[in-house]
């Protein structure tokens, strides 16, 4: 069974930075892309990055320039780095993992709050 666990939400003050971390039980031969996503109450879930077996990243335009994905294949991590934040990215941010072959998988979240 695929594992994710999350790491390194918290509270920021706007213009503050925060990492979060997720890391999974899949084998990295076995993984089609990683990403984040979040969620805030009453909406959907969203995509905010994602990174390919190749190393392809994609983000959702209100984060372009201030999110960064990057991925540690030794460590089966995956890391979201946010700079700039603003109170509108206050939510709980996901991991998700899209294996290859049938697999979808999801973290149980981390909050992230950014607020003065």
């Amino acid at each position: 069974q695929v594992q994710l666990v999350e790491s390194g939400g918290g509270l920021v003050q706007p213009g503050g930075s925060l990492r979060l971390s997720c890391t999974t039980s899949e084998s990295i031969f076995t993984i089609n892309s990683m990403g984040w996503y979040r969620q805030t109450p009453g909406k959907e879930r969203e995509l905010v990055a994602s990174i390919s077996r190749l190393g392809t990243t994609m983000y959702d335009d209100s984060v372009k320039g201030r999110f960064t994905i990057s991925r540690d294949n030794a460590k089966n991590t995956v890391f979201l780095q946010m700079n700039s934040l603003k109170p509108e990215d206050t939510a709980v941010y996901f991991c998700h993992l899209d294996r290859i072959g049938p697999g979808n998988f999801w973290g149980r979240g981390t909050q992230v709050t950014v607020s003065s």
